[in-house]
C-alpha cells in the first residue's frame, strides 16, 4: 500500500511542477498581441498553453503541417502565419501517438487553437482544441511568446 502510495505522489509531483521554455523579447511579445490582421492571402495562428494545476512539468511538443513549431510549457502562446484558404494541420504530442487537428484557415483571419493537458496512463497527453477569437485574445493577453523551434523529438 506504502509503495502504491508512493508512485501515485511522485506521479503528481512530477505533473504538477513548472516546466519552463525559452521566450521572445517583450517588444515580440506586445506585437504579437496586438493581434494584427496577417499578411495579404495569409491566415494566423496562435496556438497556446494556459496555466494550470494539471502537467505544470510537461512540454509538450506543437507542429503546424509537419514542421516544428515549438515546445510549449504553462503560460506560453506561440503565433504562425500561414497560407490562407487552405487546410493546415497541427499536431501536438500524446502519450501513445500524435493528436491532429485540420483547420481550414481563411485569409485575412486568426484563429486560437489551446493545447491542453490530458491526463494518461502513464504521463499526461496533450491535446488540441479551437476556440472563439473572444476566448483566445483574453487567454493569450495573459502569456508569454515562446520561441520557436525547438522541439524535443
Amino acid at each position: 500500500m506504502k509503495k502504491r502510495l508512493s508512485a501515485i505522489a511522485i506521479t503528481f509531483l512530477a505533473l504538477s511542477g513548472c516546466a519552463t521554455v525559452p521566450t521572445v523579447s517583450q517588444e515580440e511579445t506586445n506585437k504579437a498581441k496586438q493581434f494584427d490582421a496577417p499578411s495579404e492571402g495569409n491566415a494566423g495562428i496562435y496556438v497556446y498553453r494556459i496555466n494550470s494545476a494539471f502537467g505544470g512539468a510537461l512540454k509538450k511538443d506543437v507542429w503546424l503541417n509537419g514542421k516544428c513549431v515549438g515546445e510549449t510549457a504553462p503560460g506560453i502562446f506561440f503565433y504562425e502565419e500561414v497560407a490562407g484558404n487552405r487546410e493546415h494541420t497541427l499536431s501536438t504530442e500524446s502519450e501513445f501517438s500524435p493528436n491532429s487537428l485540420m483547420l481550414e484557415a481563411e485569409s485575412g483571419k486568426n484563429y486560437f487553437v489551446e493545447q491542453y493537458i490530458k491526463m494518461g496512463a502513464f504521463v499526461g497527453g496533450a491535446g488540441l482544441k479551437v476556440v472563439d477569437a473572444t476566448t483566445g485574445k483574453n487567454e493569450v493577453t495573459k502569456l508569454d511568446m515562446a520561441r520557436q523551434g525547438r522541439c524535443s523529438n
